[in-house]
């Protein structure tokens, strides 16, 4: 004890191990560049995520402006002129082309008929691609082979799929044989030259063509639906289509809506398949926006109107498009955010 207290009360002791007395109201001062702190090393490091950012996103956002942005721009420009491709553009007409194409019962059938491809796309796939991606889910034989025979005609050139069934249907052709074969001969008609069921027809096809590729999607969105669900239902009691109902079609909710969303798309845009079949005939019952826009561009050198038609088809795409996300896709995309509560001491 008497060396501790020499030690207190020795001199210069207190100065070499107590620390100096801060001024009273003043805060400590953190070293700069802290992660913790305000200084330049938090400024420099939202920088560089800036930096990759931009490093990652600009070589896209710059094709995505080259090949995108600026031809719908030159289209809108070009759709302003009556031009025929060739010269300068020096005969102004502003709307006029627009007003002609709203106008043209043609291109109003166009639009019909991409829309009722939409809704038969959707009415007719999206339950047969189901029912098939719910068989081939189960454990069978050749279930790989079934897979693979399914996904070929996806993977098939429109134009190779496209005449190989414009020589099936044709008259006195394979299909026809095979319908008198099995006793359907009433059932023949001139599929592709008949106005009344060319359209229908060329639905048949389509499914065909594009029913591989919802069945790959709708077996890519069941592996990831766990087993413990079907077993607990299983012991529930539940039969197969309440367990399909219950917690297959709900959990394969968002791959059924992203196919529809590439559906109605590809339906909007749809061209080659419909031009090798039958061109847009007969008396254009198999038109489409696309078919139209190619016979008043390149058939017709009317370039200026057709511009204006590509321009009312991508507005068309787009508000359809922005429609689905906003009223369907939302589900999907939005995040919810964390509440902030307010702490009260």
């Amino acid at each position: 004890m008497s060396d501790v207290a020499d030690d207190v009360t020795r001199p210069g002791a207190a100065a070499a191990t107590l620390p100096e007395p801060r001024p009273a109201g003043r805060a400590p001062a953190r070293p700069a560049g802290r992660p913790d702190g305000r200084g330049p090393s938090r400024l420099s490091g939202r920088w560089r995520k800036r930096l990759e950012i931009a490093f990652f996103v600009g070589p896209a956002l710059a094709l995505f402006a080259l090949f995108v942005v600026v031809p719908v721009a030159q289209a809108v420009r070009y759709s302003a002129f009556s031009w025929n491709g060739l010269g300068p553009l020096d005969d102004f007409v502003g709307l006029a082309n627009y007003t002609r194409a709203l106008q043209d019962q043609i291109f109003t059938d166009a639009v019909m008929h991409n829309l009722t491809i939409v809704v038969l796309s959707i009415l007719i796939q999206l339950p047969l691609g189901l029912g098939v991606a719910l068989l081939l889910n189960r454990e069978m034989w050749g279930r790989s082979f079934l897979r693979v025979v399914i996904f070929v005609p996806y993977v098939l050139a429109e134009v190779v799929a496209g005449v190989v069934w414009f020589m099936l249907l044709q008259p006195n052709g394979p299909v026809d044989a095979a319908l008198e074969a099995v006793g359907l001969g009433s059932a023949v008609q001139v599929w592709l030259g008949d106005p009344e069921v060319a359209l229908y027809t060329v639905m048949v096809v389509l499914t065909w063509k594009y029913l591989g590729l919802a069945v790959i999607l709708f077996l890519a969105g069941l592996q990831g639906v766990p087993p413990e669900l079907y077993e607990a239902a299983q012991i529930d009691g539940a039969s197969w289509w309440q367990v399909q109902r219950r917690i297959t079609v709900p959990l394969l909710g968002p791959t059924i809506r992203t196919w529809g969303f590439l559906s109605m798309i590809g339906s909007l845009q749809l061209f080659d398949m419909v031009w090798i079949l039958t061109k847009g005939g007969p008396a254009n019952s198999t038109i489409t926006m696309a078919i139209y826009l190619i016979n008043q561009g390149t058939n017709r050198s009317l370039y200026g109107y057709a511009s204006a038609v590509a321009v009312l088809l991508f507005v068309i795409s787009l508000v359809l498009a922005l429609t689905y996300q906003r009223l369907i896709l939302r589900r999907d995309t939005d995040v919810p955010r964390p509440s902030r509560k307010k702490v009260t001491r």
